[in-house]
C-alpha cells in the first residue's frame, strides 16, 4: 500500500481509481444482470431517502478526517521549519561565545542538522525512529552543559542559547510524535466500508439508461478514492512524493557549514 506514497500524486490517484472503479463497474454490472430495472424501480423513493441520509453522514465523517489529517500534516511542516529556524538561531547567538566553545557548539550543530537531513528524516519513512534514535542531539547538549557560563561574556545571550536548545529538542520530539502518529484502524475501517455502502447502494437505482448510470457509479467511485487516498497522503507527512518539504534544513545546513 504505501508504494503509492513514492509514486507521483497524479500516477498514484489515476491507478487507486481505474483499480476501484473497474470493480465498481463490475459490481454494477453483475447487479443489473440479475435485476432488471422494472423491478429496482419499484423501491426508489424509499432508497432515495435512505441514499441521502446516508451520504450526509458519511460525507460528514470523511470531511472530519480530511480536516484532522490536513491539520496534522500542516502541523509537521511548521515544526520541521521551526526546527530548522532554531538550530539557525543557535548558530548566530553562539558567534559570541568564546572558542573552544563556539567551535564545538557550531560543530555539533553541523552534525544535528546533517543528521537530521540525511539520515533521520529517511528513517522517519520507514517508520523506523525513536526520540533516543540521534546522538547528535545528545551530544549537542552535552557540549552545552559543559560549558562555564562564566566564561561567556554575554550571560543573556548564553541564557537565550539554553532556550533555543531546549526549543531545538522539543520541536524534534514533536516532529517525531507527529511522524509516528497516524489514523487509527477503526477509522479506516469506517471510511472503507462507508464508501463500498455507498458505491454499491447506486448499484439499487434501475436507470433505463445503462450507460448513465455507469458514468454516476464511476464518477462516485473516483471521487470517494481520491479522498480515501488523499487521507492516507496525508496521515504519512515525512514519507513519498507528498512528504513534508526539507529544504528549511537544508538551507540552515549550508549556512552553518558555510560559518
Amino acid at each position: 500500500m504505501q508504494l503509492i506514497l513514492y509514486l507521483p500524486v497524479a500516477v498514484s490517484f489515476l491507478i487507486v481509481s481505474a483499480i476501484t472503479t473497474l470493480v465498481a463497474l463490475a459490481g454494477l454490472r453483475f447487479v443489473r444482470k440479475a435485476y432488471p430495472a422494472e423491478v429496482l424501480k419499484e423501491n426508489h423513493e424509499v432508497a432515495a431517502i435512505i441514499f441521502n441520509a446516508f451520504g450526509l453522514l458519511y460525507g460528514v465523517v470523511v470531511a472530519f478526517v480530511v480536516f484532522v489529517t490536513w491539520g496534522g500534516y500542516d502541523d509537521a511542516k511548521k515544526n520541521l521549519e521551526m526546527e530548522a529556524n532554531e538550530a539557525d538561531d543557535i548558530f548566530h547567538i553562539t558567534k559570541t561565545f568564546p572558542d573552544p566553545a563556539r567551535g564545538m557548539i557550531q560543530q555539533g550543530l553541523i552534525d544535528y542538522i546533517a543528521s537530521v537531513y540525511n539520515d533521520e528524516l529517511k528513517r522517519m519513512s520507514q517508520g523506523d525512529i525513536s526520540l533516543q534514535s540521534n546522538r547528535s542531539m545528545a551530544r549537542l547538549i552535552t557540549v552545552f552543559y559543559q560549558i562555564d557560563d562564566k566564561s561567556v561574556p554575554n550571560r543573556e545571550l548564553y541564557a537565550e542559547s539554553l532556550t533555543r536548545l531546549n526549543n531545538l529538542a522539543q520541536y524534534r520530539r514533536i516532529r517525531i510524535f507527529a511522524g509516528n502518529d497516524t489514523v487509527p484502524f477503526a477509522v479506516w475501517l469506517v471510511l472503507l466500508v462507508g464508501g463500498v455502502i455507498t458505491i454499491t447502494y447506486t448499484y439499487f437505482f434501475g436507470m433505463r439508461n445503462i450507460q448513465s448510470q455507469y458514468l454516476m457509479t464511476g464518477a462516485l467511485t473516483v471521487t470517494i478514492t481520491l479522498i480515501l487516498v488523499l487521507i492516507y497522503i496525508l496521515d504519512h507527512p515525512f514519507t513519498g512524493t507528498s512528504k513534508v518539504s526539507t529544504e528549511p534544513l537544508k538551507e540552515v545546513l549550508e549556512i552553518v557549514q558555510k560559518g
